[in-house]
């Protein structure tokens, strides 16, 4: 995969530096740079650029204030001699945060986690069996994970990621993929949502606490909106209905 980039930035030598590490990366396309974020703002809406490296600082516009006007696809990695502005630039969702002066180590690192979330972004994740569904694909790690339906406990659901936590293991699986994505591929006669933020396996269910499902030391939140929902699937699964 290659990702088409630019570079916006008010100083020349910040750009020169910037360019010359673009070229020295192989999954890296320079398409333009700019020395104002008000001249990047039409090329960039166009939606062909995957990458932007912004600058912060700038007059007129700065980065930050870009970064909440441009739509399409285009992911950031800010690049500023300010740290303060480190916990504003995850905000806005940001790939990476490059703090000047930097080395061309710190510029990879940065690019290749970039890479990592486009290459996450275009793999579709595949569910297994549809008649008799046991398992299913996902992408993590740059690889193509098999995970067996009767291991998972819960899902949490991160913005544009999941966590997959599996019975027996101390560290859940992340994935890119969306929460309501994910509980398409799933059997509604076995998950369930319980939160905007959670899914969890009925079959794996052993304690419910005061609208709080149980694992372990973890405590998983039934919200209001998705309370009676969750009353009917434990109500058809329970031999008080005289249905299992």
């Amino acid at each position: 995969m290659v990702l088409k980039c630019c570079i916006i930035d008010d100083e020349p030598l910040a750009i020169e530096l910037l360019e010359s590490y673009v070229k020295r990366t192989p999954f890296l396309q320079l398409e333009a740079s700019f020395n104002s974020a008000v001249q990047a703002i039409e090329p960039i809406s166009k939606g062909d650029i995957d990458l932007l490296f912004l600058d912060i600082q700038m007059p007129e516009l700065n980065g930050m204030e870009f970064s909440r006007i441009i739509n399409g696809k285009s992911r950031i990695i800010f690049t500023t001699a300010f740290e303060q502005y480190a916990v504003d630039s995850y905000k806005v969702d940001a790939i990476d945060y490059l703090l000047k002066p930097f080395s061309y180590g710190d510029f990879l690192k940065a690019a290749q986690k970039a890479l990592q979330w486009f290459e996450l972004s275009a793999t579709p994740q595949v569910a297994g069996n549809t008649d008799n569904q046991q398992y299913i694909f996902v992408k993590s790690d740059y690889k193509l994970k098999q995970i067996p339906l009767d291991k998972i406990l819960y899902i949490e659901g991160l913005k544009d990621y999941v966590k997959i936590y599996l019975e027996g293991e101390p560290h859940p699986i992340l994935s890119l993929l969306s929460l309501k994505s994910l509980e398409e591929m799933l059997p509604n006669e076995q998950f369930i949502r319980v939160h905007r933020s959670f899914i969890v396996q009925g079959r794996k269910i052993k304690l419910i606490d005061r609208n709080r499902i149980v694992f372990g030391k973890e405590y998983i939140p039934i919200s209001d909106s998705y309370k009676d929902a969750f009353a009917e699937f434990i109500a058809r699964h329970s031999p008080l209905t005289g249905k299992q």
